[in-house]
């Protein structure tokens, strides 16, 4: 599905963005000490270099897990995470590329094993939203692109991880509270969300036989590079996260410990589960 317009496409709107040049600085640090949940395990995060996935990546390197950081183009942003894991002690991989892509998908699962000595978590985070005011103005390219990125991209990634997961293994994906509410400006992204939470749950069926959990995460509005970049408009901003019960968008690191109960023993009886920190919105399911 790609051509050469695909990165092009991505960064039609700045997207993904830089974390470095964001102000103010979303905060990704981890709020306790670890107790040692993860220890030893590995775990590959796509979208890991800067928002939610960066916050994830330190709090389950702070658990004893070592990490492979699959990103884009931000090499400055990965950088800094791989620094972050390497300060709690754990190792940590960058590797660069599109998720949209299959082939690259399998490459980097495949480095990620060899180099971290196996896979035990994945976590499904990536993604890319682009608001348009009318379903007319959404271009075949960008709902190609859209689709490609956020539920293609689970689909690759999965199947990529899947002959190396083993019982006791964890998938945790990113689906979002558009999927729940609906989103009047992000037809294409919020339809994407839906169908991340259908093949969550269809995951989790096909895999609990096997003893590999699936369970997903529905953020609600979060201070990360992805909405000020291009996946809101400017005069959005302002007032994002206002609407929200607690009248503020949320941090990563308020995101982050939903992925890691859904990634430790503490969920064992959990799979095809939806958690909601979203600043206190109820949703349905």
């Amino acid at each position: 599905m790609s051509d050469g317009n695909t990165i092009d496409m991505i960064h039609e709107d700045q997207l993904p963005g830089h974390e470095s040049e964001l102000e103010p600085k979303p905060d990704w640090e981890p709020r306790y000490p670890g107790s040692g949940r993860l220890q030893d395990k590995v775990a590959l995060i796509t979208g890991a270099d800067s928002g939610i996935g960066r916050a994830v990546a330190a709090l389950f390197a702070r658990e004893g897990a070592d990490i492979a950081i699959l990103y884009l183009c931000e090499h400055d942003d990965a950088a800094k995470t791989k620094e972050i894991v390497e300060k709690e002690g754990r190792k940590a991989i960058t590797i660069a590329g599109d998720i949209g892509e299959k082939d690259f998908c399998d490459r980097a699962v495949a480095e990620a094993v060899e180099t971290l000595g196996g896979l035990d978590i994945l976590v499904n985070n990536a993604g890319e939203q682009h608001p348009d005011d009318d379903i007319t103005d959404i271009t075949e390219q960008q709902l190609r692109r859209t689709f490609q990125t956020n539920i293609f991209g689970m689909f690759f990634m999965t199947q990529a991880a899947r002959p190396h997961l083993k019982k006791g293994a964890a998938i945790i994906n990113c689906t979002s509270i558009t999927m729940y509410q609906g989103s009047k400006q992000l037809l294409d992204y919020s339809s994407t969300k839906g169908a991340i939470t259908a093949f969550t749950r269809s995951l989790s069926e096909n895999l609990v036989g096997d003893g590999i959990r699936v369970n997903a995460v529905a953020p609600g509005p979060i201070w990360t590079p992805l909405n000020p970049f291009g996946g809101q408009k400017p005069e959005k901003m302002k007032d994002f996260g206002k609407n929200t019960p607690m009248g503020r968008p949320g941090q990563p690191n308020e995101v982050a410990p939903s992925f890691l109960f859904l990634a430790c023993e503490d969920a064992s009886y959990m799979s095809g589960q939806v958690l909601h920190p979203n600043g206190g919105t109820v949703v349905g399911g």
